[in-house]
């Protein structure tokens, strides 16, 4: 999903060409910024820190301490409201921004007013049911750290305040008083208009559900509104408007989805990523796949993938893979004739393949809120991904079967086997990772740490690349993407429960349960839906709304529920990385420097590949769970 940057960014404002209102809005925003950025890096050090020694006392020492999961869950909570901040701040959410890009320049800002009001409208409603929400969880006790479970969900509260403060100073900042007054008028008229029909709405049935959460939520996301606040929005407005239900209950629902701590992987696995790219890992692991096949046709394209492959498991994040190994190959890759349409194909597609590699936080979201079991993702998606690799290994080859070699010779022995020692160290993390894991050594949230710790060692000891004065940015990086996904856990948990009290699910269960041509039938409505899905609402999203709802269905139809998790990454995967409207392609080509229009006809042989062996997975469960 595209984050979109409408504004300036704050470092890049000169506060001496501004003044009055304006300035002092800059300059509180500035300091709530640096307020969460400093206190969110110290909670992710900690969180590492606690995590890891909860592995060490257990596994080395034989004497758990009790209290750590605890404590790293009340931590957690903290760290994802103040990084909702961060990522508010710095336009970090994840939104749709392909309707505004394509506008004029005035309706363009216009529509930034409107998404910036939306902000400002969620947060604000949803200070008071915050505080109820706090006040009813004053008298809960945590059970090993003997505090009120009031100084965990003060969290939101506070959260919430400092985001409803950012998103008014950002409108200050940077919008006229005329595109404020139309965009308060467009937004109160609705909601003065969805008042007035309440009894109507209320009379809808299911009716409502299509107001609420196709239309609210499909035009918020078109004008650039974040998903998070999208859902929460449209969450909000219709349990206030049909229902009874006290709006302390979308807080707690926020809290419940954030509070899983298997999640807590998201925010060390984001960190482990960006510490990989920062001690040189993914450089030697291309320089030893270079050297081995790098002399062939098309040898390059076939390092990407296998880089691609190899560091997907280990960052977990799309953005970190692509900018590791894009920036290293492309200009060679380039100086060897390849066209650049063919770059950002190979790239957004080798992206796409790789949703199902673990550590993906796409495997551990959907773990997390289905109650499927995050090792055995993490040994179905390994197979499922070599297949997709391969179709477009097939691809790839066809493409370079008339490419001039150019006189390139392949390495002799004693490089490849130089370039393979220098890896060697760095090709071995995903496999402690999973050995960890696999062995009952460290659970699925404390092996991320595990991964920290062993490449910052890397980087220290080994590779002698690790630039301290990059720690403290890169911790701020992982503070605002762990806002960002963890606010759509949260609304999206929601709205979920929302479509659950209103008897959707059952409808939808009843419904496609009698979809024609039985498992094969749905498995294909469950390919095609969340190839749209995933190039409207972006992985994470799609699976925390419909994840819930569909995987009783496949369970109730004898699909194994690791075989449809795995089908389900794939089709969201192909959907994000697909144009014209998968935005994951545009990252892809963003990430590489090259135009959509060199790539958009060049891609779809890859993503035919794609669904190709999408559909071959689907027809053989056995790639996905025959070594479960």
């Amino acid at each position: 999903m595209s984050v979109g940057v409408s504004e300036p960014p704050l470092a890049a404002v000169n506060l001496s060409e501004v003044s009055g209102l304006r300035r002092g809005a800059y300059l509180l925003d500035r300091w709530i910024g640096h307020f969460c950025e400093f206190f969110g890096a110290i909670i992710v050090v900690a969180e590492t820190c606690i995590l890891f020694a909860g592995v060490i006392s257990r596994y080395v020492f034989d004497n758990p301490i009790i209290w750590t999961d605890e404590l790293a869950g009340f931590l957690f909570l903290w760290l994802a409201m103040l990084g909702t901040v961060v990522a508010l701040r710095n336009d970090g959410h994840m939104r749709l921004t392909t309707l505004v890009n394509m506008s004029r320049p005035a309706l363009g800002r216009w529509f930034n007013s409107v998404a910036a009001l939306v902000v400002v409208a969620f947060v604000l409603e949803i200070l008071l049911p915050a505080k109820e929400y706090v006040a009813e969880t004053q008298f809960v006790e945590l059970t090993t750290l003997g505090i009120s479970e009031q100084y965990r969900s003060a969290s939101i509260l506070v959260g919430m305040g400092l985001a409803a403060i950012i998103s008014i100073l950002r409108l200050i900042e940077h919008t006229s008083w005329r595109d404020f007054a139309l965009a308060v008028l467009v937004v109160g008229g609705i909601s003065a208009l969805l008042w007035v029909l309440q009894p109507q709405l209320i009379a809808m049935g299911f009716g409502s559900l299509f107001v609420f959460f196709i239309l609210i939520v499909g035009a918020c996301v078109a004008i650039g509104v974040p998903i998070a606040f999208a859902f929460g929005i449209s969450t909000m407005s219709y349990l206030s408007l049909t229902t009874d239900t006290p709006l302390s209950v979308v807080v707690n629902r926020m809290d419940d989805g954030m509070s899983n701590l298997l999640l807590l992987s998201v925010p060390m696995f984001v960190f482990l990523g960006l510490l990989m790219e920062m001690t040189g890992i993914a450089r030697v692991m291309v320089n030893f796949l270079v050297a081995l096949v790098g002399h062939v046709k098309g040898g390059l394209s076939y390092v990407l993938l296998g880089a691609m492959y190899l560091v997907s498991g280990i960052s977990g994040s799309k953005a970190a893979d692509m900018a590791a190994v894009a920036p290293v190959l492309f200009p060679e890759m380039r100086r060897r004739g390849q066209h650049p349409g063919e770059l950002a194909s190979l790239l957004a597609t080798s992206s796409a393949m790789s949703e199902t590699i673990p550590p993906s936080l796409v495997l551990i979201t959907i773990g997390s809120v289905t109650n499927v079991s995050i090792s055995a993702l993490f040994t179905g998606g390994l197979l499922p991904a070599f297949v997709a690799a391969m179709a477009l290994v097939v691809v790839a080859w066809w493409r370079a079967r008339k490419e001039d070699t150019g006189g390139r010779v392949r390495a002799p022995a004693s490089e490849i086997w130089r370039t393979l020692l220098v890896a060697i160290p760095g090709l071995t993390l995903p496999f402690v990772i999973r050995f960890a894991v696999v062995r009952g050594i460290a659970t699925a949230t404390e092996v991320s740490t595990v991964g920290v710790v062993y490449t910052a060692f890397l980087g220290l000891v080994i590779y002698r690349e690790f630039d301290w004065k990059r720690i403290y940015p890169l911790l701020v990086e992982t503070v605002a993407l762990t806002g960002a996904v963890m606010l759509i856990v949260g609304t999206a948990t929601a709205m979920s429960w929302g479509l659950t009290q209103s008897g959707f699910s059952q409808w939808l269960v009843s419904n496609m349960a009698a979809v024609p041509g039985g498992t094969a039938g749905f498995l294909a409505i469950t390919i095609v839906a969340f190839i749209i899905l995933g190039s409207v609402l972006e992985g994470i999203p799609a699976i925390l709304l419909f994840g819930p709802l569909l995987l009783p269905v496949a369970r109730s139809m004898g699909v194994h529920e690791v075989h449809y998790s795995i089908i389900v990454i794939l089709a969201m995967g192909i959907g994000l990385f697909a144009p014209p409207f998968g935005v994951g392609f545009y990252g892809a080509c963003a990430i590489g420097k090259i135009s959509p229009d060199d790539a958009i006809g060049r891609i779809w042989p890859y993503i035919f590949a794609l669904c190709v062996a999408l559909v071959i997975v689907a027809a053989f469960p056995w790639l996905s769970i025959g070594f479960l």
